[in-house]
Formats: structure tokens, C-alpha cells, sequence
């Protein structure tokens, strides 16, 4: 697991589209050694498009086949429409509280990768030193979180998207509240078999050894007990020199809009905008924003690095000459604002749940 590497030239990406295997991929993903993409940094930072992606992937195979991965595909439109229609409001229990809770920070034992099972814990150091952790293990983690150790949600989804090279506000932040069922119907749990099934782990006698007529547990067991107060912070590198002629046009990309062919063939000047308010509201590790800064160097010629936020190098009387694309935290940015690329750009609003969501795009491919 630890040898997966993340190719930051966009040829390299394509490619990696090009190699899916979406029938492997719906027989073996929920294993942590399974046939998984290694797409979420890519679709994540914006560098490629939900239909990009499914376009290439429906050249080489029929909708039947590819009907799981494309349903994962939809799953991340769902979360950025729902982040769409509820703004601010996914950064709280969405659909119902969380209960029963007993604090607001983390279990020290997660920070530490020693939670005493050895799938989560292996999970968290891959984590810490590749920016990434599989969709299993991520649910695998906050189940242990909320559901075991009966930590509210938020603290510890703050962390996880702090060392996200994939992090998604609003996948992540909903993920977490559907595992802790503040955004489901029930709480999601795995006992020790299920766990040692998906990650290649044999443990026996640990406090997830259990049936699960068992779980959740009625009291937190002790490794759990312990809890940190979250205190993350990002460090932003030194802007770059920019200069802007008066009728110039201005292209904003940022950490959700790295696409190299967006107004690929026009003239003007090229801005990764890196706003230090934003990362003191949501702060994420140094090995994220290297990782943003390669791709957008690497695929956006003359690409300037800005460390500002938008109102203080922005004037009004440049507004028609700043170009950007849609998202929830550009709401702030005054300008050109293009949609972004949208598996059924017609289906907007907030679906309750992600299979009416999916009844009303299915088709569309």
C-alpha cells in the first residue's frame, strides 16, 4: 500500500484514466489492496473534470459495466451539490445530531496511529506520509472515532482533510457525518473480522472482536479515553512577483481549479490564489500545498503563486478582467465566474439522499 505514487504532469493523469478498470474496480474496491483509481487529488484539486473521467472510461466500456465506478463518480457531484444548497451548514450535523457524544476533540490514540487496530492504524501512518488513505479506511477511521470512542465528527474530519492530498470540504466533512449518522439514517460500524477481511489484517481479541449485535460499544474503551484539542495550521509559501498590465486578462485558479486546459490557448496573466484567510479557516499540511503547487507549475505555464486574499490585490475596476470558475469558497470573488464541468449540469438542488440523487442522473450517461 505504501508504494502508491501520485504523478503530478497531466499526461501522466490521462493516462492513469486511461488504465481504470471500472469491472475490477466494482469486484475488489472495498479492498485496501483493491483495483482502486487513485483519481481523488486529481478530481479533487479540479485538475480533471467528473466527465472527463467518465467520457474516457465509457470508451472502453459500457455503461453496465462501469455502473459502480460511475455511481462513486456521482457520489462526489452529490456531496458538491448538497455543499452547494446548504453552504456553511455541512460543517454542522446536517440531517439530525450526532448522539451521544461525549466531547469535541480526538482521541489522542488517533493522532498516534496506536488505536491497538492494526488496519486504522497502518491506515493513519500511510496517511501521514503519502497525503492519502482509501475510502474503506477513511470510514473505517471515523467509525472508530464517533461511533466507538464517541468523539462529535468535526475535530477529527478537520484533521483528516488537514492531510488530505484528495481533501474535499464537502466530501469529507459529509462522509464523517454519514458514518456518525448526522447525515444518515444509522451509524455505520465494522467489528474486528470485518475490518481484518478489507485490510489484510488477522487480529483477534481486540475491543472490535465482537458480534455485531455488540456494537457500538456501551462503554469507550480505555486506549480511546484520551483526547487532543485540534490546532492545525498551514504554512504558505512567499508570494511570487506579479505584475499586471490594465487591460490584461486575469485567470484565478486555486486549490479547487488546477485545470491546465481551462483558457489554455488565451493570452493573460495566470494567478494560483492562495488566500492565508482561507487557510486559517481550514488549514491543511505542508505536503497539500506542495502538492498544489507542483501540479499547477508542472501543467500551467508562467503560473504566478499569490499568498493573498482576493479583495486586497483585486480592485472593482478590474472586475472584467478576472476570470474564474464557480465553487462554494469563491463566493467572495468578483469577476467573469464560469460553471464548473458537471456529470448532469441540469440536476442542482439537495437531494435528501444519494440515491434519489442518482435516480435523477443515471441516465444521463
Amino acid at each position: 500500500m505504501n508504494d502508491i505514487e501520485f504523478p503530478i504532469a497531466y499526461q501522466d493523469i490521462i493516462t492513469r484514466i486511461e488504465n481504470i478498470h471500472p469491472i475490477q474496480y466494482a469486484k475488489t474496491r472495498n479492498y485496501l489492496s483493491g483495483a482502486v483509481s487513485y483519481l481523488s487529488p486529481y478530481i479533487a484539486r479540479g485538475i480533471i473534470s467528473l466527465p472527463l473521467v467518465a467520457n474516457l472510461v465509457l470508451k472502453k466500456f459500457t455503461r453496465f459495466e462501469a455502473e459502480k465506478f460511475l455511481q462513486e463518480l456521482a457520489w462526489r457531484e452529490y456531496f458538491q451539490r448538497v455543499w452547494q444548497a446548504k453552504g456553511d451548514a455541512i460543517f454542522t450535523d446536517l440531517k439530525q445530531p450526532q448522539v451521544p457524544v461525549k466531547h469535541q476533540q480526538i482521541p489522542t490514540a488517533l493522532i498516534e496511529a496506536n488505536t491497538g487496530i492494526e488496519g486504522i492504524d497502518t491506515a493513519i501512518e500511510h496517511l501521514y506520509e503519502t497525503g492519502y488513505m482509501h475510502n474503506h479506511a477513511r470510514m473505517y477511521t471515523a467509525m472508530l472515532t464517533c461511533n466507538i470512542a464517541q468523539a462529535h465528527w468535526l475535530a477529527p474530519a478537520q484533521w483528516m482533510y488537514y492531510h488530505l492530498l484528495d481533501g474535499d470540504l464537502a466530501s469529507n466533512m459529509l462522509s464523517w457525518q454519514w458514518v456518525a449518522g448526522a447525515f444518515s439514517s444509522k451509524k455505520y460500524v465494522a467489528n474486528q473480522e470485518n475490518i481484518n477481511r478489507y485490510t489484510n489484517t488477522h487480529q483477534t481479541e481486540t475491543f472490535l472482536d465482537c458480534d455485531y449485535d455488540n456494537l457500538p460499544l456501551e462503554h469507550i474503551p480505555e486506549v480511546l479515553l484520551s483526547t487532543t484539542p485540534v490546532h492545525l495550521q498551514t504554512t504558505l509559501p512567499e508570494s511570487d512577483t506579479l505584475t499586471m498590465a490594465p487591460e490584461e486578462k486575469i485567470f484565478i485558479y486555486n486549490a479547487y481549479n488546477l485545470d491546465p486546459l481551462w483558457h489554455k490557448d488565451e493570452k493573460g496573466t495566470r494567478i494560483l490564489l492562495l488566500e492565508p484567510t482561507l487557510y486559517a479557516r481550514f488549514p491543511v499540511s505542508k505536503k497539500v500545498i506542495d502538492f498544489i503547487i507542483s501540479i499547477a507549475r508542472t501543467n500551467i505555464p508562467d503560473i504566478k503563486i499569490i499568498v493573498a486574499d482576493f479583495k486586497d490585490i483585486f480592485q472593482p475596476s478590474q472586475k472584467n478582467n478576472i476570470y474564474y470558475k464557480e465553487h462554494p469558497l469563491n463566493t467572495h470573488y468578483s469577476g467573469n465566474e464560469a460553471p464548473r464541468d458537471w456529470l448532469c449540469a441540469s440536476v442542482t438542488g439537495y437531494f435528501p439522499s444519494f440515491f434519489n440523487f442518482w435516480k435523477k442522473i443515471q441516465n444521463k450517461f
